[in-house]
């Protein structure tokens, strides 16, 4: 059976990563192995099972934040750029804030119903 590091043409930065990588790699494919259909099923159908997106109202409520000053050094948690100055950020109830192009898709994700749902919920799927 080949490596992890084989498999994916690359080298290992050092040997125990490519130990532990390798251990991991193994595991991962004997509990794959020993899955039944059922279980396959699960890891296929896993998109069903996501959080809901937020409403609508709840996304278009969600405050906008004037970058000034030392917040022009912050970053979108998404794409990793720093805001700039004067910039519109969309502020999260958690206070992080990010770029609207970056974070509105998020929220806007597979919208099928028009419930309210808690953006606290979001929080933890977006940072866990």
């Amino acid at each position: 059976m080949a490596s992890y590091f084989d498999e994916h043409d690359c080298e290992p930065s050092d040997p125990e990563q490519e130990t532990r990588t390798n251990m991991l790699l193994e595991l991962a494919r004997s509990l794959f192995n020993r899955m039944d259909f059922e279980d396959l099923g699960l890891v296929v159908d896993w998109d069903h099972h996501l959080p809901p997106p937020a409403a609508k109202n709840v996304v278009e409520n969600l405050p906008r934040t004037v970058i000034r000053g030392s917040q022009a050094e912050l970053k979108c948690p998404v794409c990793l750029l720093e805001f700039e100055e004067e910039e519109t950020a969309i502020e999260m109830p958690c206070h992080h804030l990010f770029h609207s192009s970056c974070i509105l898709p998020w929220l806007n994700k597979a919208r099928k119903q028009q419930q309210q749902h808690r953006l606290e919920n979001l929080h933890g799927a977006m940072y866990t």
